[in-house]
């Protein structure tokens, strides 16, 4: 131990430190609830090429450990030249791009024009604002409109960016590395394909939560294609061998049969029967 300055410093011995675990013991006992890791399973991104907005996603839904549903659509429609991307919880995802889209259809029919990316990217960011990150709904925001193609993230407190290239959800960081080394400007449509397909492969395979299948939406200015599914990642495999084996396989040590002593009892039933 040294004094530097009146104040005593204590060396660092190193290792693991369990000085929280006896209060944590004690909070338990009195009824705390320890707080639990949150994930979300997706990989979603999003790229500005040449002609538009290229944005791609995985299929794969999960419940803690399960695998809920493998062909998940995480592209959602908000209006014809304006797609999202959700990663989080899939019920939060549904519900606000919905509602958006449903707010952005009233708010052209109003207008008489076209929906803006701006508009929806307001109506987004102020609504998960509003209920402070509870909402589990982490959004990438594409598409062409008369300023040209677009492409925002949207966390879940309402904050947002706008960037040419973005990834979102637990396979983000995968994600993130393909196109960080990999991304130019202007890219041709078929280019962009392959590197955003690249993308959600990287994390479909390394990120447990995102699995299955890489869909893609193409926005331009002559229209929209949604390709689902693009490219199949995880193809189902083909038995290798039969799994049945013959009675007598596997030996039997002993045997021992012990009879079930039942006691019967009869039960009569007296008096007129019911009339119906």
């Amino acid at each position: 131990m040294a004094a530097i300055g009146g104040i005593v410093a204590q060396e660092n011995q190193g290792g693991f430190s369990f000085e929280n675990c006896k209060r944590n013991a004690i909070l338990e006992k009195m009824g705390a609830k320890l707080p639990t890791a949150r994930k979300t399973g997706t990989t979603i991104a999003g790229i500005v090429f040449k002609d538009g907005v290229l944005l791609g996603a995985d299929t794969r839904a999960t419940e803690d450990t399960v695998v809920a549903d493998k062909n998940c659509s995480k592209i959602h429609y908000i209006a014809p030249n304006i797609y999202c991307c959700g990663a989080g919880t899939a019920a939060d995802t549904e519900y606000v791009t919905n509602l958006i889209s449903s707010n952005i259809q009233l708010h052209s029919l109003s207008t008489g024009r076209q929906a803006r990316i701006v508009t929806a990217l307001r109506m987004l960011k102020q609504l998960l604002f509003r209920y402070q990150g509870y909402i589990s709904a982490a959004l990438v925001l594409g598409g062409v409109d008369l300023n040209g193609p677009t492409l925002h993230t949207v966390y879940p407190h309402g904050s947002t960016d706008k960037l040419p290239y973005v990834t979102m959800g637990s396979g983000s960081l995968a994600a993130m590395s393909v196109f960080e080394s990999r991304y130019k400007p202007d890219m041709e449509l078929e280019d962009a394909k392959q590197l955003v397909r690249d993308a959600i492969a990287a994390g479909i395979f390394n990120d447990l939560g995102s699995g299955s299948n890489v869909d893609l939406c193409v926005i331009t200015k002559e229209g929209t294609q949604y390709l689902r599914p693009y490219d199949v990642a995880n193809e189902k495999g083909i038995r290798q061998g039969k799994y049945s084996y013959n009675r007598g396989t596997t030996a039997i040590l002993t045997k021992d049969v012990k009879p079930i002593m039942m006691e019967v009892t009869e039960t009569k039933v007296t008096g007129e029967a019911m009339e119906m």
